[in-house]
């Protein structure tokens, strides 16, 4: 294996655990600190602006400069993003830490997945490949946030501070790949428009939105519930674990497969995780609808970008990825600031439940665009 590869999974690796510690642990310190639900979703939903904003420029930066740089700084983006928490939880420092994290999370991911997808011959196969250590990642890293978390939240955000700071050097031993140059005749109008990059945004919408909820009202609900905050790690843990196994098998898909994947993966990630509050104060429940939740986001999170990269010219794929990235930045913001507002008027479990049915609803608008799978794209058959 080249050293370029061993850099980008054990860099996406490390970068995903601190992050996965920070799903669990920012939510708690908040609470803890005195925060309220509605709080901790407006924060979150703070983070999602911010990378929402970064990766509008993106497509543009990826046009100056190589995609290593972007990962390489998110790494030490994230360091202090966590370590700002982690000595102080008053608001200026609270905020200051979800934007870097935004800009984090989206300077990561879309530098990242533009490497791994650069000279592929299926995008899928190599997301599905990066998308299944990150998922590891952020497998361990609640884990490892709940276990802290029992002894002090401002514990578990210096840890993840210095995970985050531990995985930089692995971005610099990345490949140095020129910044994209795209074709001079190029079609016409803005890139998230054409057939294939807006069904990846459509994925990228369920995705983030599930996502959104997973790091705010996820944690929020079972701590609501009185489960023990090691296993309110647990069971964030069970669902990025499953999107693992999402990622690996529908890496291995091919053809109309593809779209069917995504049909069932928005419906099951929608479905589950809105039902989640419901039976927050029974674990093994909680678990289970979390799994199967963490199945349908892992296939969403590896065929949105998939089928983006795809549906255009080489040189353009950095610009399609990081379109679709925005989309699901968006919905990360809207996805919190939506059940945060509801949770004015209505219980906490009926405002998922909503944003669950929302995010299952992204297959049915799916279903009426018409792209080719990744895999048609480059002359397979199904």
């Amino acid at each position: 294996m080249s050293r370029d590869r061993v850099a980008s999974a054990a860099g996406a690796a490390v970068f995903s655990c601190s992050l996965g510690i920070a799903t669990v642990a920012l939510p708690l310190l908040a609470l803890r600190s005195g925060y309220s639900p509605a709080e901790v979703g407006v924060l979150t939903a703070v983070s999602a602006i911010s990378q929402m904003a970064t990766r509008l420029v993106l497509g543009a930066a990826m046009r100056l400069f190589g995609d290593w740089i972007l990962v390489a700084g998110a790494g030490a983006a994230l360091a202090l993003s966590n370590g700002l928490v982690g000595f102080s939880a008053a608001v200026v420092p609270f905020v200051a830490a979800e934007l870097l994290q935004g800009v984090a999370r989206a300077c990561f991911w879309t530098g990242s997945q533009t490497h791994v997808v650069r000279g592929a011959t299926r995008a899928i196969g190599a997301l599905a490949t990066i998308n299944l250590v990150s998922s590891l990642g952020l497998l361990g890293g609640p884990v490892l946030a709940g276990v802290l978390i029992e002894r002090s939240p401002r514990l578990a955000m210096l840890v993840g501070a210095g995970v985050a700071a531990a995985g930089v050097p692995f971005a610099l031993l990345l490949d140095r790949l020129p910044a994209f140059s795209p074709p001079a005749d190029r079609s016409a109008g803005q890139v998230w428009r054409r057939p294939g990059v807006d069904i990846g945004r459509w994925a990228g919408v369920s995705a983030g939105a599930w996502r959104g909820l997973l790091s705010s009202y996820v944690p929020v609900a079972l701590d609501l519930a009185r489960q023990p905050a090691s296993t309110v790690g647990a069971l964030v843990a069970v669902a990025n674990g499953a999107s693992v196994v999402g990622s690996a098998v529908v890496g291995r898909l091919h053809g109309r497969w593809v779209r069917r994947a995504f049909v069932l993966g928005a419906l099951a990630s929608g479905v589950a995780v809105g039902l989640v509050a419901l039976v927050a104060g029974v674990w093994w429940a909680a678990a289970a609808l979390l799994a199967v939740s963490g199945l349908g986001a892992g296939v969403l999170q590896t065929v949105g970008p998939a089928i983006a990269a795809d549906s255009v010219h080489p040189e353009e794929r950095g610009e399609a990825i990081a379109s679709a990235g925005t989309w699901r930045a968006a919905a990360l913001f809207a996805a919190p600031m939506a059940v945060a507002a509801a949770v004015a008027v209505v219980p906490l479990s009926a405002a998922m439940a909503v944003a669950g049915v929302l995010i299952a609803g992204g297959a049915a608008v799916a279903r009426r665009h018409r792209a080719p799978a990744p895999a048609l794209a480059h002359g397979d058959r199904p």
